[in-house]
């Protein structure tokens, strides 16, 4: 059903602008959230809260996955919203994102209308110079792509969402389900956003500061080979590739490889590697509950003794030191701060 079917005001009021290629999971999570939060049981008007996909023009957008959206509307005023959320996608492929949203999303700005960037929306916020000022979220995964075309933005990529101001940027992925109830217990009450959660199969939402799954590699470099083999190395954290296979992906000998990674990080493929790995058990031991012997295996480890070994020789303290430290530090425990205190300013 969509907003024009509906005549009453509701608590709250979202456009939603899809950009080529976007993400669809992202997409439907919001709206999803937005959907069984609006009417009672699991019906569809839009009482509590209305939505519109909003575009330049009626032409169906493509999603990454090769789903069809058609928009609802053409840009209509952007007051009549509390938000407009710009959904991204992929970044290197596909049409071009037509710069009458650029224009429409700044129209939206200069009515005070707050703007949320989902996924990689923030890109697009940044370019059009929406976010001077600003802190930002970003998906670990999109992290350096994000340094590198803007190298004046900080992102944050270790928190699902982040607000600030009239600007709120999201992480993507299952995260817009958080954020869309966040938004719903802020307009609509926390029983709303329970009862849209629970049908969902949600037990409960996380909070804005709750850690994303993975950190963001800080391995900065310009070199694509190297910048490629890296994002190898972190999508087999748990399943390790050999050298070798690292480098027949990236086509270039083994030898090679090794060679450009002494030149940009003065470490070899297999050094970086480790250290990546053990990044991201140090992370997960001081971020969740979880077992060591787990921790020790996501992570690509035979078992728990080769993890400890390898890890106290990188930070010089047992998995088992470092949780007793951080846990025994309660301003600095688990990064998993309780939902009922979050509130928005």
């Amino acid at each position: 059903m969509q907003t024009s079917d509906i005549q009453i005001k509701a608590r709250l009021s979202v456009g939603i602008l899809l950009l080529p290629n976007f993400t669809l999971m992202a997409f439907a999570g919001f709206v999803e959230a937005l959907r069984l939060a609006a009417d009672d049981g699991d019906g569809s008007r839009q009482i509590n809260c209305q939505w519109t996909i909003i575009g330049p023009d009626l032409t169906p957008v493509r999603s990454s996955c090769g789903v069809d959206v058609t928009p609802w509307e053409t840009f209509p005023d952007p007051a009549r919203f509390d938000y407009v959320v710009v959904v991204g996608g992929l970044l290197h492929a596909g049409p071009d994102t037509p710069p009458e949203m650029a224009k429409y999303l700044k129209r939206a700005a200069s009515a005070s209308v707050r703007l949320i960037g989902l996924c990689t929306g923030v890109f697009l916020l940044i370019r059009a110079g929406l976010m001077k000022g600003k802190r930002c979220c970003v998906s670990w995964y999109h992290y350096q792509d994000l340094v590198d075309e803007f190298p004046d933005v900080e992102p944050i990529a270790d928190q699902l969402f982040v607000t600030d101001g009239n600007r709120i940027t999201c992480a993507g992925g299952a995260g817009a389900v958080d954020l869309a109830a966040w938004l719903i217990e802020r307009h609509c009450g926390r029983a709303w956003a329970q009862k849209s959660l629970r049908i969902l199969v949600i037990d409960r939402a996380r909070a804005p500061n709750s850690s994303q799954p993975q950190p963001p590699s800080m391995k900065a470099t310009r070199n694509e080979r190297v910048r490629r083999a890296i994002l190898l190395m972190e999508q087999h954290l748990g399943d390790p590739l050999s050298v070798e296979e690292i480098a027949r992906r990236v086509n270039i000998s083994k030898r090679q490889l090794e060679r450009i990674f002494r030149q940009e990080l003065g470490k070899s493929p297999h050094e970086v590697a480790l250290e990546l790995r053990l990044n991201y058990g140090q992370w997960l031991l001081l971020r969740t509950n979880r077992p060591i012997t787990d921790i020790a295996a996501e992570c690509g480890f035979a078992d728990s003794s080769h993890f400890s070994r390898a890890y106290r020789n990188a930070f010089a303290e047992t998995p088992s030191s470092a949780r007793q430290t951080i846990n025994a530090r309660p301003e600095t425990g688990l990064v998993d701060a309780v939902w009922n205190d979050m509130t928005m300013r």
